[in-house]
Order: structure tokens, then sequence, then C-alpha cells
């Protein structure tokens, strides 16, 4: 008898180098994830905690003692009174302490609402600022875009008019759109509504659709171009009539989690790291986290039809002794230079789309984004695997794909 063979190396290969590449070969991806794909999801962590009853009469506690934790210093702690104390200590010493949510996960409110009431324990004693309570999670699809529906226009329509076509044309971004598009219109339209509806816009539509519709290029002259893209998320409506205090607008979002959320995942990935102007994350997350205000006390727009420079609606007029705090704010949307390089790269991009005469215009859209994800993937596979083994992964793989075709 001879002896039994060992398995083959190219099952070896593929099995060492699936994880990683299986969601590129198989273009997976969901685009609103579940709790069990997030490392420690905040609803998960609170679970756990109440099946412990410490922790689970510590979390309750903690609610109570929100206000003097939240203000108080590590000098101060003598304030702080030992139940309070206590109960922050119990909950530092359970999974929620490191939770976190998803900006496209089901329940986010309520996982935020568990984050922040944490949160006063998770920074006692220190004088951090706020964190984005988001964990960092690559869950979006490739975009399978066929440009050749855009043929019923005119070869010279603007790229907002094209775009604005590509979403009407898919039925989920059509159907999200006009609901904001009914909620934000008329006379007498009611701007919480709005805001709720443009917010789910933003989180349910694919990211590709409404970064078209948002960040659309325009030739500067073209005044209808730039016009339909500042109407994008129906200024007259969701904007306030009269411009409020930047800093009283601060504290109103700070007032409600997924606001607070959201401009904490803004000035986290937006964030200029120095004069130079580096910065803090990749500009894929910048735009992300930009596009999550939208919807929000905290909503940005384009100030002009001419050009892409962004603001808060929103003035430091009778900001007294807080001016320069103020106008800091100010700043960090209309001279954000990681924003302005992030909006700048996008629209390129999108540009680049419709100047090229495609032989087949669904899948170079794809393969370019596969191809940016392939790049970033290879960063993670160590060098001498990812030279010898990927033929061997990509053979070992092909019944797997033709499969799924």
């Amino acid at each position: 008898m001879g002896r039994p063979q060992s398995p083959r190396p190219s099952l070896l290969a593929a099995l060492l180098l699936l994880p990683p590449l299986l969601p590129l070969l198989l273009g997976a991806g969901d685009s609103h994830p579940t709790e069990s794909r997030l490392m420690n999801s905040c609803t998960q962590a609170k679970r756990k905690c109440q099946a412990n009853p410490t922790c689970k009469a510590a979390y309750h506690h903690l609610g109570s003692c929100a206000s003097t934790l939240s203000t108080a210093l590590s000098s101060e702690k003598s304030s702080v009174s030992a139940d309070c104390l206590e109960a922050a200590q119990q909950v530092r010493n359970s999974s929620l302490i490191d939770c976190t949510c998803h900006l496209r996960m089901k329940n986010q409110t309520s996982c935020l609402e568990i984050y922040w009431t944490v949160h006063p324990a998770r920074s006692l004693g220190d004088s951090e600022l706020d964190v984005s309570p988001y964990e960092d999670t690559v869950t979006a699809k490739p975009w399978k875009m066929n440009l050749s529906k855009l043929k019923m226009l005119k070869p010279d329509s603007d790229l907002c008019l094209k775009f604005t076509t590509l979403c009407t044309l898919n039925g989920k971004c059509d159907r999200l759109r006009k609901a904001y598009g009914t909620a934000c219109s008329g006379p007498h339209c009611q701007r919480h509504i709005c805001l709720a509806q443009l917010r789910t816009f933003f989180e349910k539509a694919s990211e590709p659709h409404a970064q078209g519709l948002l960040l659309c290029p325009c030739a500067p002259t073209d005044k209808s171009c730039g016009e339909r893209r500042r109407n994008t998320i129906a200024p007259s409506c969701a904007l306030p009539s009269e411009p409020p205090n930047c800093l009283e607008l601060q504290s109103l979002c700070r007032t409600d989690p997924l606001c607070r959320s959201r401009l904490m995942e803004f000035q986290t990935h937006c964030h200029p790291l120095d004069i130079l102007g580096t910065c803090a994350t990749e500009q894929s997350r910048c735009l992300r986290a930009y596009l999550g205000l939208i919807g929000t006390t905290m909503t940005p727009n384009f100030i002009s039809n001419f050009n892409t420079s962004v603001a808060l609606s929103c003035t430091c007029r009778g900001s007294g002794n807080l001016q320069e705090e103020c106008e800091q704010l100010e700043r960090s949307f209309s001279h954000n230079s990681c924003l302005m390089k992030a909006i700048a790269a996008k629209m390129h991009f999108h540009s680049q789309l419709f100047s090229q005469d495609w032989a087949d215009p669904t899948f170079s859209v794809v393969q370019h984004q596969i191809e940016s994800l392939a790049l970033r993937t290879q960063t993670r596979v160590p060098f001498l695997f990812s030279c010898t083994l990927t033929p061997i992964l990509l053979q070992s793989l092909c019944p797997l794909v033709s499969s799924r075709v």
C-alpha cells in the first residue's frame, strides 16, 4: 500500500489566503451589517451585562450618575458619590467599556444610547475628548453600475443629471429619494420629518448612489448643475431659515446620541493632524463621516452653486468670549483640508466614470473597485504568500466562483 497523500499545496494555499481574498473574488458584502458581524456591539454587551446581577445593577445606576460623572475631572473625584464611582468601576470591568456601533447597523439608535450611557465610566478621571462610537468594518458591495442606461440622455448632459438618472433607474434609490423629496417639499414642510427622511436615504441607499448624487462634479460655469447638486439635501426645508449660533447648534447636537456620534465620527476621520494638512484616516472614511451628518442638526451643505466649498448653516455672531471656539468649529467644515481633498478626489473619480467609452460599462466600474480593494488587502497578506501562492489560490477557487455566477 502506498503512503497516504499529504494535502495538496494548492489546497493549503487556498486555506491560508481564503479569508482576506474571498470577499473580493465573490463580490460578497452586506451594506447593512448585523450585530453578530461587529466585534463587540453595545447591544450585545448590554445583554451580557443584564445576565450578571451586579453588572445589571451598576449599568442602571450609572444612568442617574451621568451628569456628575461626565463633568468630574480626575482632581474632582471626591465630588462624585461613592455609589456612582462603584457603579462606574463595575461597568469598566465589563465588556460594555469597549463596545461599539456601526453606521448602517439595525437598531443603531439603541446601540448609541447604550454607548453614551457607558461613556462617563469610560472617560472618568481622564481628560480625553469624546471619541467616535463607530467600529470601522468593510461591508460595502462592489457597485454594478450600467452606464449604458444613460444613452437616453443627451451626450452633453451634466454629471449631476446623469447620477440623478442612475438613482431613478435603481428601484431602492428612487424609492428612498422620493420619500425624502416628498417630506422636504411644500411650503409647510416639517423640518424634523425632512431630516429623518434624509438620514434614511443616506443610511439605506447604496454609498455609490448617495455619493454620486451629492458629490457629482460640475463645471464652474454650469449653474444648473451646481444648483441641482446643492439642492440634493433640500436645503430650503432641511436647513434652518435663520442660521443659529454654531456653538448652540453643537450643544443641541450633543444632547442627541445619534447626532453626537456622527459629529464625533466626522471630527475623528476628517481631522488634519498638523499644519501640513496630514489627515487622520483615509479619504473614504472622511466622506462616509461627512455624509453621516446629513439629516442631523449639524447638516452641512455646499455654500453656492459655483464651487465645492461646504459649511454649516450657522453663524458665530453673538459668541462673546467663545468667539474663537465658535470660529474653530465653523472652520472645521469650511476650511477643512482633509474634507476638501476627499470631496475633490471623489468628484474626480465620478468624472472619470463618464470620460471613457467603456466596452463593458458594468464590468469596468466593478473592476476598478475590486482593484482598489485588492491593493488594500495585499498589505494584510505576507509578501511570500501573495507572490507565490495567489495563482494557486485563484486556480483552486475558480470552480467555486463559477458555481456562484
